[in-house]
This record gives C-alpha cells, sequence and structure tokens, in this order.
C-alpha cells in the first residue's frame, strides 16, 4: 500500500519486526540495515541489549508494510545471527511532508518539512545533500547544517510578511 506523504495520515497495516542478534560482528549492522532498506524497510534501528548470561547483544527492529514481511525475513534470516524474529502489528501516524529548496552559498539546498494538521512542525535540511557539500567545499557539516536552517527559518519569515 502507497501513501500519498504530502498528506498526514496513519498507516494500518505496518509491522514491527525485532530480532535479537548475538555472536555476531557488529561491524556488520551498517550492511544489513542497507540491504533490508533497499527490500523496503521503512526503518531500521539497532538498539544494544545484554542477552542471556550477560552477554552482550544487538535488538535489530524494521519497520515495514505488512506484505514485505517474506523479503525482509529473507534478508534477516541470511545476513545474521538470529535463530527467529517476533513481530508485532504497528500502526504509524505520519505527518505531511514536503521538499524545499533554500538558496545558500553553496547553491540551492533541499529542506524536509513536516506539517501536522497543517501546521509546520518539523523541518531538517537533507543529510546527503548537506554531507555532499561539506566534502565538496571542506566546511564543517554542522556549519551547512545551521546556514540551511537558518535560510529556511529566513524564508519562511519573508513569506508571512509578505
Amino acid at each position: 500500500m502507497s501513501f500519498n506523504h504530502r498528506d498526514e495520515h496513519v498507516d494500518d497495516s505496518m509491522l514491527l519486526i525485532q530480532a535479537n542478534l548475538d555472536d555476531m560482528n557488529p561491524e556488520w549492522v551498517s550492511y544489513i540495515m542497507d540491504k533490508l532498506f533497499e527490500v523496503g524497510a521503512n526503518d531500521v534501528f539497532v538498539v544494544p541489549i545484554i542477552m542471556k548470561k550477560g552477554r552482550p547483544g544487538i535488538m535489530l527492529n524494521v519497520l515495514v508494510e505488512d506484505e514485505r514481511l517474506s523479503v525482509v525475513e529473507e534478508v534477516i534470516f541470511s545476513e545474521t545471527t538470529t535463530l527467529g524474529i517476533r513481530y508485532m502489528h504497528a500502526s504509524c501516524h505520519r505527518l505531511a511532508r514536503e521538499f524545499e529548496q533554500v538558496l545558500t552559498r553553496w547553491g540551492p539546498l533541499t529542506v524536509k518539512v513536516g506539517y501536522h494538521q497543517g501546521e509546520m512542525v518539523q523541518y531538517a535540511p537533507e543529510f546527503k545533500e548537506c554531507e555532499q557539500i561539506a566534502k565538496e567545499h571542506k566546511v564543517p557539516l554542522k556549519q551547512v547544517y545551521e546556514e540551511v536552517r537558518m535560510q529556511f527559518i529566513q524564508q519562511k519569515q519573508k513569506n508571512v510578511s509578505s
């Protein structure tokens, strides 16, 4: 099921999949996360945990549409050390979102903006664009982020006063 993310909505057909991982090299986690995103995971995150007998472990969490369960299971079982997964049905309230351009000294950059009941409540520069600018121009990433955020707020204030 695909929603128009420009509209605020609730996805009721989601699963939260969890797998406890131990006896696995933690360096593998970013690779596994990338593979899960490639097969359609909406979100992937890990939490450090203590397993039985005091062993350190990782809890892998994957949020995905229920129709993608089998491909996510395939990645988890083939790429991790887990012997089982658990999943819970979940609903996700998603804000309406839009992408806006702001002009910076490095050119136009994108800001993702979130709206709740028609009001702007979140905004964030697009990470990959900021990362690329920081590398290309040899400036700190936080400087790029700060300028994008400042330009966005100034642009919004101009639109309100116009």
